[in-house]
């Protein structure tokens, strides 16, 4: 069934009222008919089957049939700090994120970055990485549109992954920490943590330089290692989100 994202306010009286893209995607790309039915999702978790019931020159609205809290949700909040890879990479890592459950994704410029941030650019990237991650939630039957932060610089990603309640700083350098007990450990001794928070920091192509390594440290972050195996920077989230739903959601 199809899978649409609309505010609250497009949801009064029983009736969803579908603008812009979405209208014309469902009256001329799908080629739907009244009497079809949908799914909407209001982006606070809750979905909607709907009825398709009027085709209107700039609008499409529908009947809530029934209502119903998401179940696609993971019971934990990640948020994939991704240095910038080269090339089409991010596009890859960002769906693949959204599919694994992230919430949110920042990327961000450190010391082996090859691609650098032009902020002039800036705001038309992050529309487009949106548009991505917007794309892969209604692939997946997320609940939510999870959200591409504009980049930013190694500190300030740093400074912000070390508010979570568990932040993992991927490296594949000495002093690590296996993943797998970083988790148990945790889970043991918070039994009865419920929407936990975690970051998940990721390098590019060239990892990290020993001296942010050492930041990441003195932030807090703690220094993990992905196993036997070096990892793409374009596979390294999947894998940990993947992790995180074994630990955490199965």
């Amino acid at each position: 069934m199809p899978r649409f994202f609309v505010r609250r306010g497009q949801i009064e009286a029983g009736t969803v009222t579908l603008l812009g893209d979405d209208a014309h995607h469902i009256s001329r790309s799908l080629r739907m008919a009244a009497g079809e039915r949908i799914t909407v999702c209001d982006m606070q978790k809750t979905e909607y089957e709907c009825e398709l019931t009027d085709f209107l020159p700039d609008r499409v609205l529908a009947r809530v049939l029934t209502e119903r809290q998401s179940d696609t949700e993971p019971p934990f909040h990640a948020h994939v700090f991704q240095a910038l890879p080269k090339g089409e990479k991010l596009d890859s890592v960002i769906q693949k994120a959204v599919e694994c459950g992230a919430s949110e994704l920042t990327v961000f410029e450190s010391e082996r970055c090859i691609v650098r941030v032009k902020e002039a650019a800036d705001a038309k990237k992050t529309e487009r990485r949106q548009r991505i991650a917007l794309e892969a939630a209604k692939q997946s039957g997320r609940g939510i549109i999870p959200t591409v932060h504009p980049a930013v610089r190694f500190p300030e990603a740093i400074s912000q992954a070390a508010n979570a309640d568990l932040a993992l700083f991927c490296y594949e350098g000495d002093g690590t920490l296996p993943l797998s007990s970083v988790l148990h450990d945790y889970v043991k001794g918070n039994p009865d943590k419920t929407d936990l928070s975690i970051s998940i920091v990721i390098g590019s192509e060239g990892g990290f330089s020993l001296n942010e390594a050492e930041q990441a440290r003195r932030a807090g972050l703690i220094p993990v290692g992905l196993g036997k195996r070096i990892l793409r920077t374009e596979t390294a989230a999947s894998f940990v989100l993947a992790c995180l739903v074994y630990q955490l959601e199965l």
